[in-house]
């Protein structure tokens, strides 16, 4: 799979959530369908990390759509505005600055590596952003098993994600080990590219909240 299938798959499993958790509570297989979703994204987040052109405007374009998407998140899933909850960029934007953070420093001045690694799992669990500190560590695992190829890398994932699942969640998330066979599946290709898909995903994701509120 490439990367652009990889993000379409991660775009209709995360759809397929938020519509069972709005209008199907009652129908826990929206929901787990739904966990295969956050993974996929975590996973992308390494490979954009390490092929960007440029890691700041990376970072910025995430926090940007992070702010454009909190309204249609709250309104979604809270039914007006609520500081209590943010929405899955805030998690992204905070795991690609704990990975930079790692990837820039760790062999020079590793303080600054363990104290941005830190700052990021702190900042995602005050602030409440979804997933939390696990999302973070999440999006770390994936970093960390960048090189390994093969079994290992599939077992490793099963491991990792399924223990971090026990200690921090539990519940419907254990079932997001089902994002490892299709991230397993990836071959490293970046499959269709333009401006419209490059930023259709990033629109796609406040957009549809949008949607789904005005549904409600």
């Amino acid at each position: 799979m490439n990367n652009t299938l990889l993000k379409l798959i991660a775009l209709i499993t995360m759809i397929i959530d938020h519509v069972g958790a709005i209008f199907f509570s009652y129908e826990p297989n929206f929901r787990i369908i739904g966990r295969i979703a956050f993974p996929i994204y975590c996973f992308l987040l390494v490979e954009g990390y390490f092929h960007t052109r440029d890691v700041k405007k990376y970072s910025i374009r995430l926090l940007l759509f992070a702010l454009v998407s909190e309204i249609p998140f709250d309104y979604a899933f809270f039914g007006g505005m609520n500081n209590t909850h943010q929405n899955i960029f805030f998690t992204l934007f905070l795991g690609l600055l704990a990975v930079h953070a790692i990837e820039a420093y760790f062999g020079k001045k590793p303080l600054i590596s363990v104290a941005g690694l830190l700052l990021a799992m702190f900042l995602s669990e005050y602030f409440h952003t979804d997933y939390g500190m696990l999302g973070i560590l999440y999006i770390l695992t994936f970093y960390g098993l960048r090189k390994v190829e093969g079994l290992p890398k599939v077992l490793l994932m099963l491991l990792i994600i399924g223990i971090l699942n026990v200690l921090l969640s539990g519940g419907l998330q254990y079932y997001s080990i089902l994002a490892v066979p299709f991230i397993a599946a990836y071959n490293g290709k970046p499959g269709p590219r333009n401006i419209l898909l490059k930023y259709g995903f990033y629109t796609a994701y406040p957009l549809h909240l949008l949607i789904l509120y005005l549904l409600q």
